[in-house]
């Protein structure tokens, strides 16, 4: 996991984020696991709640949005697993090839979760200004990915020097809290501004429900790319709103695996255009007769057309030809040659 921290790394970080989406469901759960790896991201991301831990009985909702769960404290409870169901989550994610990350709400999380073996920590928005958990994870050296969407510079800069006040590597992620977010809250500007401002890997966490913000980061310069992902945008949840399905994800991963690719090779436009002589010759137009010339003319604008191919004197050098003598006549749809002229 480490490696995703190093700037010089060409290769973008996707994560899944599955959040509450599986509804309280392990089968769901390890089903989204499936689907993210057959997908092919890099990452699947969980949330690791433990209600009594990180909870008051009268939290309020922020959308109600469940007609089974009688209280927000009610809800996290329900989406809580076992410390053996979690485990059995990282086992299966790492026989698909995926990282698995769970985003921790408590100190008990934290500490459940560095007994099942996260690589790394995940800190979600509403976490970023709570220093003592963020101490807590960076003290056992694992790398931290900030979600910056409820923050501002001052309370970001204590998080990130937090962070590396207690021994771990750190990256940042864009963000806008808002599910969904227009694109006129994206914030793609912020990504250069987190990376000159921190020098770590930044990236975008993003809740657009599309893959546009997510290609568009990566284009420039984002090291990570997290989204929401629902199997369908008729799933239950809170989140299912701000996701992308699990058909788009594949296209998001096709689309940063093809920008990757574009950004690691550079063009050089020179080298190009003498690689392309053979087609140039092809698609361009030279010069012909536009009607049958006879010996000892002058050649006037009204005498010439351009057609393909581009074999012979090319368009561009029309004055070079206007107002020459043709030594021989050239008839009609003929490309005019040097030879032919005085």
């Amino acid at each position: 996991m480490q490696n995703w921290f190093n700037e010089e790394n060409p290769r973008c970080l996707i994560v899944a984020e599955i959040a509450q989406t599986h509804d309280g469901s392990l089968g769901a759960a390890h089903a989204y696991i499936d689907a993210v790896a057959n997908a092919g991201a890099d990452a699947i991301k969980f949330q690791t709640h433990i209600a009594a831990a990180e909870s008051t009985p009268g939290e309020p909702w922020r959308v109600k949005f469940s007609r089974q769960d009688a209280t927000r404290y009610d809800y996290w409870k329900r989406m809580e697993f076992t410390e053996e169901q979690w485990r059995g989550l990282a086992e299966h994610a790492n026989e698909r090839g995926l990282i698995f990350l769970s985003s921790a709400f408590s100190p008990e999380a934290v500490e459940l979760l560095e007994r099942v073996g996260v690589p790394a920590w995940k800190v979600g928005a509403g976490e970023v200004s709570n220093l003592p958990l963020l101490a807590k994870m960076a003290r056992t050296g694992k790398p931290m990915i900030l979600s910056s969407g409820m923050s501002d510079w001052t309370e970001l800069d204590a998080a990130v020097n937090c962070v590396r006040e207690n021994g771990a590597s750190v990256a940042v992620l864009q963000c806008t809290t808002a599910y969904p977010c227009p694109p006129e809250k994206l914030g793609l500007n912020v990504i250069a501004e987190l990376r000159e401002r921190y020098k770590c890997p930044v990236g975008l966490s993003d809740h657009s429900g599309a893959i546009y913000a997510g290609l568009a980061a990566v284009t420039l310069g984002a090291k990570m790319i997290e989204v929401h992902v629902a199997f369908s945008r008729e799933c239950f949840g809170p989140d299912v709103i701000a996701s992308i399905t699990t058909p788009e994800l594949k296209q998001l991963v096709e689309g940063v695996r093809f920008i990757e690719r574009a950004l690691a090779a550079p063009v050089d436009k020179r080298a190009m255009a003498e690689e392309m002589t053979e087609l140039r010759r092809v698609f361009g137009k030279s010069i012909v007769a536009a009607r049958d010339l006879n010996a000892g003319e002058r050649i006037a604008a009204e005498d010439i057309a351009f057609k393909k191919p581009g074999s012979g004197i090319p368009a561009a050098s029309l004055n070079e030809v206007i107002n020459r003598r043709l030594k021989r006549a050239v008839a009609a749809n003929t490309l005019i040659s040097e030879d032919d002229l005085d």
